[in-house]
């Protein structure tokens, strides 16, 4: 697949040939659902606990008398009713780390690529501005027709004047291209991509 390249002012800068086998491959929804599913459940943390009557280290020994005490009828002392017992119909764990076979998180991040190769990806020679100001790089981004939700994905890493810069706008979020993942690039408008970028996610399945 053929598509062409653009300097970040918005000149021509050429063409780029994308691997099909990584750019063109048909989406399925339900594969995408199952990695974003596991996504986005392996970003939950892990709901603590709270201590229950056998989790609480009190004595178990009736501590009073049965009768004549004038007072209620007790025997553990880690009854909920008493300061330091355990806690009655508390929270209980719930850890959300969710496995998902290697081979479908590949394939989820190739499909969501190829959904945007198909519509909403921008190919961009490198980032490197001039002028590394919010105001300047809102401007870059109006005149480019770069609306709504923007994810942009560089190489190995970020250049930091344009990711400080980006980092201002609204619905804009910058990525290294390890960082490229499924249900970021779909919640977004646009995708817009470094040549660096496309060699890298390239070779992220190659090797």
């Amino acid at each position: 697949m053929k598509v062409k390249v653009q300097k970040i002012d918005g000149k021509a800068s050429g063409d780029i040939e994308l691997n099909d086998a990584v750019f063109g491959v048909e989406p399925r929804a339900d594969i995408l659902h199952r990695v974003v599913t596991w996504q986005l459940e392996n970003r939950r943390g892990t709901a603590r606990p709270t201590r229950e009557r056998s989790d609480v280290a009190r004595t178990g020994k009736k501590w009073g008398r049965q009768k004549g005490g004038g007072t209620a009828r007790h025997g553990d002392r880690a009854a909920p009713v008493f300061i330091g017992g355990g806690k009655a119909h508390g929270a209980r764990k719930r850890d959300f780390d969710v496995s998902l076979n290697k081979k479908i998180r590949a394939l989820g991040l190739k499909m969501a690529l190829s959904a945007k190769a198909k519509d909403g990806l921008v190919v961009v020679d490198s980032l490197e501005l001039t002028d590394a100001k919010t105001k300047a790089l809102a401007a870059t981004f109006g005149k480019n027709g770069w609306n709504g939700k923007v994810l942009v994905i560089d190489g190995d890493a970020v250049e930091d004047g344009f990711r400080k810069a980006a980092g201002n706008l609204p619905g804009v979020n910058v990525l290294p291209a390890m960082g490229a993942n499924v249900y970021d690039i779909l919640k977004h408008d646009t995708l817009v991509l470094t040549k660096a970028a496309v060699e890298k996610l390239e070779a992220r399945f190659n090797g």
